[in-house]
């Protein structure tokens, strides 16, 4: 696909460390947002890392941050925002703003990496929906998937 005349669309890939499951990313979520209110900011869904993504404008042009919870993307979030801000230091990253709803994805094993990843909307594992979203644990669903079980 030829995207000079037009933006296209991409994802990012991020590992959410210290996280065991889905569930403790909402619970570090609902943390994050009660200590942005606090800090009397607004309670919005944010993720900061370092670098700010070259291609932000295809990541706003529908783009979704997918997680990688136990070597296995799991879940996503789509991308709201992307601001560059400055620590009380003066050092410069990344805060990108989550819509709040967690979409569940058909798992994808994923190797440990640093940073974060563009991921091609091809190459993007689908949504789970209805009877798909199955409480089936994420490496048994993988593995499933990898056989072509699944």
């Amino acid at each position: 696909m030829n995207c000079a005349s037009y933006v296209c669309m991409v994802h990012m890939v991020k590992l959410c460390v210290g996280a065991e499951t889905i569930d403790d990313l909402v619970v570090w979520q609902k943390h994050v947002a009660k200590e942005r209110r606090r800090l009397g900011l607004s309670p919005l869904v944010v993720h900061e890392t370092r670098m700010m993504p070259k291609r932000a404008d295809e990541l706003l042009n529908g783009g979704s941050l997918y997680w990688v919870i136990k070597g296995v993307i799991q879940v996503r979030q789509e991308i709201s925002a992307i601001n560059q801000r400055q620590d009380r230091f003066g050092k410069s990253y990344c805060e990108i703003g989550l819509k709040r709803e967690l979409v569940r994805t058909a798992p994808m094993g994923k190797k440990a990496f640093q940073g974060w990843r563009y991921l091609k909307e091809t190459d993007a594992p689908a949504d789970l929906t209805g009877a798909d979203a199955k409480d089936v644990p994420p490496q048994l669903s993988a593995a499933l998937r990898d056989a072509g079980v699944w």
